[in-house]
This record gives structure tokens, sequence and C-alpha cells, in this order.
């Protein structure tokens, strides 16, 4: 009987045949010179597909973007809300419209003068054989099968059988659960194909018999043999260091770049490829040089590789430096200080930001990543073994695997880089420290065995490159899990801080330090992304803002709480409900089953009493009580009583992200709906669906965030050239009692955005007064509609009389006036 194939069967590209599909393209030198001005993201899924994005391009196209981003648009796993599971990089996605439908909406779009851009996944895809049919022939023909070189699997381990961690308990006790139907192995909805002559054998001799075996799901922490995506084991690595992988699971999407139906990429997690160097230098000679960024996140200080042939981030660190702009300094270190009385976090519990992160670091790598720290060791094991050189040998796995983690979790970026010196990665310092992590001294040389194997000083062969890559990738899953998913749910003094990108303990960012950033990003990544809120973020833009407005009050908040906790239902743990509190602060009015949704998912992460895989039932029920009966419930109403009398300076702070994202140097990526007012928590809760309006059609109704979006997007389609690669970013100081209150820059002569900034330290300190903000020459009109103009200076208190943000726009040379008088003319 002919075994069943997956189901539906998609069309992946063999290797072979995908290699002269792509070496078609030409290369280029990387420029800015084809980068959108702005983008508009959405999340496409079955329920929002091609057609339903198309419907939307009028009104999209007149908000004054010149490209949407789409979401990933390759075959993921049916039903998927995401689209990051492919399953098929050969096909575009039935569910969305398939192949036909994107042509559609690209259509649409260049009616609407609009191009496209995609989410590209190179790094993974799913851990799904029915319908991931790469996959399935590897399972069924093992390393021998034209597609084993696909996947990121170690056949030497586990007696050459791939690991599938889909039982839901150990094999013994399901065994009557499997059964071998048409061919097929099956367990509940999971289907195996069965190695030829093996489909008579009876359990378990078949499944001894298979290229892989399906065990407990709890083996997955320690025992895989397949590297993951961080530490979800339904997403399998893909290799595509190997160009002929590159090319099978790319030429897809680079036909459909040389077709003209889309226009850029964005690049999904680089980070856990084995050489993000030699793969971008490869898309970007496929792709014609094309505009592409990449999904980096950049430590405090750190660059981005001036290598690599992208034109940027997809811009976490702008948000960063945006976000910290209105986050007060002094009192972010008051209100760490209220924190502390409050939750009072013991030393093991996230009290200061850099030991929260290396504590998070080790339980990491101890746990979620147990996996991945046992294949490298494995590596470096065998290339000590097999040393000519004498100093390698004699080094026993565990006193490597001590050297690799004490050298793992004091690493302060994501990764290191082959066009980065690993020597200012894996620093001397970071040795000194990790020998000092040896309980036997005498063993501590291993440290020193490994950083110089990281280094290159023992050789460059195959097995040498591939430590390094491990290593690598290892770093960038680590850095992800331990600071992005654990320790910004432990460290919680100010949730708006605990952001992708972000640097809780330091979360201010200095008008001088966004200044000097705003001018590196020109002169060095003009075309570089920017945003403030994307799919990824742990709260949207909107809620930041509102939770910066508390650094500048941070004792009214104690208050508010200290009010709060007395009055409210059980407190199950202070750090938990400081976070919750903040929530609905954030958060403002809103369904109680998403916030509760919210901070289910925040103590998981957080894994100090309950987590992902060893739920606590007793104390996950008592969360959900507590937020019912307390931030949603009656107190609740206290935290909204101070938002409300908070609500100009939350404005002051939300319009001044939204205008300062927009005009700073840099492609600004718009999420679906955040050109409104748009408050939104962690995924999924970020992923919903939005009602787009017919185009113009929020008449009076649009209030002022979508004003200011609309002028700035405006704008920056009229004047293209003050905003573009060969543009220029001056800082400009306003003079006055509170000129610190006012960050301005004018943006090739032609644009100046002025933002307030600690608007409520502002009016406590008296107002703006005598305040003026020196313009540069020409007269300068108002592009948010008051009818105003001025030239020479503006008093500050004028320009923002009727709005905390100004946009101002030359309109002509100045005409012989210097000033301007109280009415601005």
């Amino acid at each position: 009987m002919t075994p069943e194939r997956p189901d539906p069967v998609p069309s992946t590209t063999s290797p072979a045949s995908a290699a002269s599909s792509v070496s078609a393209a030409s290369p280029g030198p990387p420029s800015a010179s084809g980068a959108p001005s702005a983008t508009y993201r959405l999340q496409l899924q079955p329920s929002f597909p091609f057609a339903a994005a198309a419907a939307a391009v009028p009104y999209l196209a007149s908000l004054g973007v010149s490209h949407l981003h789409l979401s990933p648009v390759l075959e993921a796993v049916p039903g998927s809300p995401h689209g990051y599971d492919v399953v098929d990089p050969a096909r575009v996605r039935e569910e969305l419209g398939g192949e036909e439908g994107l042509r559609g909406l690209a259509r649409t779009a260049r009616e609407h003068g609009l191009g496209l851009v995609v989410d590209i996944v190179p790094n993974h895809m799913a851990m799904s054989p029915r319908h991931n049919r790469a996959l399935w022939e590897v399972l069924r023909e093992g390393p021998e099968s034209p597609y084993a070189r696909w996947f990121d699997i170690d056949w030497r381990a586990q007696g050459g059988q791939l690991l599938l961690p889909v039982l839901g308990a150990p094999v013994g006790e399901v065994l009557d659960d499997l059964r071998v139907d048409g061919g097929v192995l099956r367990y509940h909805e999971h289907a195996f194909p069965l190695r030829d002559g093996t489909a008579e054998l009876g359990l378990p001799r078949l499944l001894d018999a298979q290229w892989y075996r399906p065990v407990w799901w709890r083996l997955a922490r320690t025992e895989l043999n397949y590297r993951r995506f961080f530490s979800i084991s339904e997403l399998i690595g893909v290799r595509v260091e190997d160009p002929e992988v590159f090319e099978a699971t790319h030429a897809t999407i680079l036909r459909l770049l040389r077709e003209g139906v889309i226009d850029g990429l964005r690049v999904d997690h680089p980070d856990g490829l084995a050489d993000p160097d030699a793969y971008l230098d490869r898309l970007h000679r496929a792709s014609g040089g094309r505009w592409i960024v990449v999904e980096k996140i950049l430590a405090d200080g750190e660059r981005l590789p001036a290598a690599w042939p992208v034109s940027g981030t997809t811009g976490y660190d702008a948000l960063r430096h945006v976000d910290g702009l209105f986050t007060d300094p002094a009192g972010h270190g008051e209100l760490l200080g209220q924190y502390r009385r409050f939750a009072d976090p013991r030393a093991d519990r996230g009290g200061d930001w850099a030991p929260t992160v290396r504590r998070a670091a080790y339980k990491v790598l101890t746990h979620e990543l147990a996996t991945e720290m046992e294949r490298l060791t494995r590596v470096a094991h065998r290339l000590c073994v097999a040393a000519p050189d004498p100093a390698l040998r004699d080094r026993a796995p565990w006193a490597l695997r001590t050297a690799l983690r004490e050298l793992l979790v004091r690493l302060e970026v994501y990764r290191p880089y082959t066009s980065v010196d690993p020597a200012t990665v894996v620093t001397a310092q970071a040795a000194a420290e990790a020998r000092l992590a040896f309980a036997v001294p005498e063993e501590s040389g291993a440290v020193d065995v490994v950083r110089g194997l990281l280094l290159g000083r023992y050789g460059d062969g195959p097995d040498h490159a591939e430590f390094r890559a491990r290593f690598a990738q290892t770093a960038s899953a680590l850095r992800a899990k331990s600071v992005e998913d654990t320790a910004f749910y432990r460290y919680v003094p100010l949730l708006s801080a605990t952001e992708v990108g972000g640097d809780p303990g330091r979360p201010a960012v200095s008008p001088a330090e966004f200044h000097a950033y705003c001018a590196r990003v020109q002169r060095d990544w003009p075309a570089t992304g920017t945003v403030v809120s994307t799919h990824d973020t742990k709260r949207s833009a909107d809620v930041r803002a509102a939770l910066a407005v508390l650094t500048q009050c941070p004792g009214r908040w104690a208050d508010v709480l200290t009010e709060v906790t007395r009055t409210g239902e059980g407190v199950p743990d202070a750090q938990m409900a400081w976070a919750a509190w903040q929530t609905v602060f954030g958060l403002g009015p809103a369904d109680g089953e998403r916030v509760r949704e919210a901070l289910l998912k925040h103590v998981r992460e957080a894994g100090m009493h309950t987590s992902w895989t060893e739920r606590e039932p007793s104390y996950e029920e008592a969360v959900a009580r507590f937020v019912a009966a307390g931030p949603c419930g009656a107190p609740g109403g206290r935290v909204a009583a101070l938002r409300d009398t908070l609500g100009p300076h939350i404005r002051a702070n939300v319009l001044g992200t939204a205008l300062a994202h927009l005009t700073m140097p840099g492609v600004p990526d718009l999420y679906q709906g955040t050109e409104h007012e748009y408050r939104a928590l962690v995924d999924p809760d970020n992923r919903r669906p939005v009602d787009f309006p017919a185009a113009g059609g929020e008449g009076e109704d649009a209030g002022q965030k979508t004003a200011v979006t609309r002028a700035a997007l405006a704008l920056r389609a009229r004047r293209p050239d003050a905003f573009g690669d060969t543009a220029t970013y001056e800082p400009l100081t306003a003079e006055g009692p509170a000129a610190a209150h006012c960050v301005a820059f004018a943006r090739s002569g032609q644009a100046v955005t002025a933002v307030t900034r600690l608007s409520l330290r502002l009016a406590e300190a008296g107002g703006w007064r005598d305040t003026i903000l020196p313009l540069p020459p020409g007269r300068w009109a108002d592009a948010l509609s008051t009818g105003r103009e001025y030239t020479g200076h503006a008093r500050v208190a004028d320009l923002f009389a009727d709005t905390p943000v100004a946009l101002l726009e030359r309109v002509g040379a100045a005409e012989g006036t210097r000033g301007t008088d109280g009415d601005g003319r």
C-alpha cells in the first residue's frame, strides 16, 4: 500500500530545481533609493486574507504611507494566526488567497500608489510533518533524503533517530494511542510516515525501525537533536547557510521580487542563523539590492554590523530612544524606590536589573535551553578530543559545559558575528569572571579553551566553524529568552521600559542622546526601519506613553497603590500586583478578560510561581481572582481616576511619541490601527482584527493622534527629499526658563518637529512662560492646520497653544522679519 502523503500535499520546490530560479537576480549595492517613505503593517490571517487587505487599500493610501508591510505570506500551518510557522516556502498561503490573491492585492496597491514589503522567515519552519512535505520526506527517508540538508538535525545523537516531542506521557503509557493506519503512524492529530518495509511490524519494534522517535514532550528540554526557534519545539531550524537550501526556500519570494509583486523584505530573526553575515550578503545579491531590513535587537551601545548589506534594522533601537525621551530619569529613580518598598523584591527576585538578567540567564540555560547546551557541549568536546594541539585535551564535558555557561551568561549583546571581532563580544573580562565561577580552580582552564575556540586560536576547520555558529545561535536564543521573555517579567518598576530593545535599568534618554542617535541614523542608516508598536511589542506605544507619565509623579502613584492595596482583595504576589495595577493604568478601561490573560502570561513568563510547562493552578487561580476583584474591580476605579487626572500629560506623550517617530530619520512603520489611539497588551491581544474605514471615513470623529499622523505622513509624501537618504537632521535648541521641556529638530531645512517633554513637570514649574524656539531661516507654516506662520523664532506657548506638539513646513523665504509676536505671525 502506498503510504499516505501529508494532507494537504504542499508543492515544495525540490532542492535541485530551485537553483536556476534564483541565479537570474543581479547584485547591486545597498541603497536607500528604493526605500519606502513609510510602511503600514498588516497582520494577515485566515480571517483577514489578501482580499480584506485589498479592500483596505484606498483607506491606507489616504493615510500617506508608501508601502503595505505584510506579515509572512508563505504556506503556514492551517489556521495559523501569524504565519511564522511556515510549512512550504514554495507556495503563497492558500488560506490567504494564494498567489493570485497576493497578486490581486499588489495590483490594487499599485493602482493607489502603494508597494508591498513582506516579512520572511529564513530561520525555521513548522515541525508539522503532515503539512510540511520536506520534513515528511526526511522522516520517511532519514539522512539520505534530499531534504535532510534543509533541517538542522544532529544525526549523530539519539542513535540516529530524530526525536519528536509530541507524546502526552512516556511512550509506555500512551502506546495504545499509537496506531498504524493507511501506511501512516498516527497519534491523535499527529501523522508520521513509515520507513519503507516497516509497516507490518508491531509496536514497539515499528518505532525502533523509524528514522524518528516520538517521545514524551518533556524530553524536549534536554534530549532534542534538532535546533529549535528559541525553546519552541514546534519550530525546527532551517540550514539556509547551505546555498542549495537557501535557493530552494527563497525561490518563490525572490521570483515575486523580480516580477514586481513585492518590493522589499523584512527578515525575521537573522540572529538564529549560523552565519547572518553570509546569509544577508547572499540575500542582497539574489534580490538585486532591494530594500531589506532585519529584525535585529541592538544592546545599549551596540552598532549594527557595518558589513551587512541591508538598509538597517526593523526599528526597536528607535523605539527605545523615542520611549526614553518621554521618561523622567529622576522620577524613574524614585519610582524604583517605591517599587522596592511595595513589592519587597528579594535579591533573587528582581531587585536590580543586571542581576535579574544574570539569574534569568542561568535559569534559561539550565531549563529551557538545556538541550541546546548539550549539543554545544558535544561539539566542543569532540573538538577537544580530536585536537592536534595538546592544550585542548583532557577537558571533561562538565568543565566545558560550565565554561560555556559562564561565558554565555556574561555576553552583553545577542551574539558574535563573523564580521565583528569576537574578542569584543566574548571579552577577556568575561573570561576572567567565568574562571572565578569554577568550584575547582584547576578546571577553570576550560574557559580559556572555549574562548580560544571562539576566537579561532585553535584552527578554522568545519568543526571549528560549527562550534562558533552553535555558540552564536545559542547566545541569541539565550538573550531573547532570558531578557525579553523572563527578566522583563521579573523586573517591573516601570512596565513601559520592559519592551523589546529596551533597557529597564536605564530607561530614560536625554534630548542630547536622542539627537545624537538621530544624527547617527541619518548618517549611517538613513533608510533603516523605525517602530513604536509592532506585533511583538509587549504593550502598544500609547499604553507605554501613559505609563511613562508615572515617572513624573511616582509619589502620587505610590499613594494610590497604598490605597487600593488596603481596600483590594487578597494579593497573591506583590510584584505581580504592582505589574497588574500598572497594566490597568496604561491600558485604561478595558475588558477584564484581556487584562487577566495578559497577567497570566506575565506570571508564566516570569517563572517565579508558575510557568508554561509547570503550571501551578492554585497560584494562577489566585491571580485571576485578584485581577477581577482588584485592578478590574471597584478598587480599579481609583487608578482610573488618577489616569483621568493625568490625561493631558498622557496625551502629550502619545502625540509626542507619534510625531517624533514619524519625522525622525528612517522609514517609519505604522502597526495596524495605530494611526488612531491604540491601546494593546502583549500578543495575542495586539493581533486583534482592525476595522478599517473607507478612505477619509474618519471625518470629524478623527482624534488628534490621527490628525498628527496624517499631517506627518502627508508632509513626508510632499517633501520626500526632506526625509530621504540625502536629508539632513539638525537639533534645535529652545531658549528660556522651560527650554528643557521642548525637544525640536529640523529636517533638511524644510520641516520642523517640536514636542513637549515631561509636561507634568513643566506644569508644576509654571509652564512655558517666555521660552522661545529659534527656527531655521525661512517662513514656516503650521502643518497641523492651525493657520499660524512663524519666522525667526516662535514663542513655545504659541507653538503649543492647541496641541502639545507642532509640525512646521517651510513655505517661503523670510521677508525681512526676525521675531514673532504673541499670535505667531
